[in-house]
């Protein structure tokens, strides 16, 4: 007479052994994808540069094998008007295979126009006067990158949810923040950039605001270690 504890013990070491296999592929360098092994510029404001974002940025390296070198400077806007803005960030760029733009909070947060998805383009004689703008900062951001390097790889993260107040995090806030990220998607559907809509896809709401943030804009490691994730999947395969 068979146990009946032998096939649970079978099913419990099947069951073992696939999360094994599972979470040691999750582990595994992605080396399909021809995004490995590339030298990637980041230019951000303070949630591209704090130390717990450095989790995400590891993953890059860990799973993509990716060098990273930092531009972001905390408070920076694609606003000229934005503290070291940018506009500023790219200006002072060298050459890498691929350059991310990362949305920060603080054009919303500082009440920088959000300009039209036309602004410093061919659409107004790349006006200057615009550059004031988040749209005409983004657009100038993409010229200055393709003149430095023609082959270049852009890609774009969209700021992610704020939780100072409900139009940092509300996307149907007729003056929220999602008003910014419409604009900045809009920006890269003009000029075929792929994005990645991290105030959308993200995953974060106030019910897990205390897990993942460390203050009301800002992701503590977790929230990177969250998004980090998500960032990979996209820069692995992002077509």
């Amino acid at each position: 007479m068979i146990s009946i504890k032998t096939p649970l013990l079978v099913l419990f070491l099947l069951t073992s052994i696939g999360l094994s296999a599972q979470q040691y592929q999750e582990d595994l360098p992605i080396k399909n994808s021809l995004n490995y092994g590339k030298s990637v510029a980041v230019f951000g404001g303070s949630v591209s540069v704090i130390p717990p974002s450095e989790v995400a940025k590891d993953l890059w390296k860990e799973r993509l094998g990716m060098s990273v070198t930092n531009y972001g400077v905390g408070g920076a806007g694609f606003s000229s008007l934005q503290g070291k803005s940018l506009q500023q960030q790219v200006d002072e760029a060298g050459v890498f295979d691929i350059y991310i733009l990362w949305a920060s909070t603080n054009d919303y947060t500082n009440n920088r126009a959000i300009g039209s998805y036309t602004d410093y383009t061919e659409f107004d004689d790349f006006d200057e006067e615009k550059l004031v703008t988040q749209a005409g900062g983004i657009n100038y951001c993409i010229q200055k990158i393709y003149e430095l390097n023609p082959h270049a790889t852009i890609y774009f993260f969209t700021s992610s949810k704020a939780f100072n107040n409900r139009g940092g995090y509300d996307p149907f806030d007729e003056n929220g923040m999602v008003k910014y990220v419409e604009i900045q998607k809009q920006i890269c559907e003009l000029h075929g950039i792929p994005y990645l809509d991290q105030f959308t896809l993200g995953g974060y709401n106030l019910y897990n605001q205390d897990q993942f943030y460390r203050d009301p804009i800002h992701m503590n490691e977790a929230g990177y270690e969250k998004l980090g994730a998500l960032q990979v999947a996209f820069l692995a395969f992002p077509n």
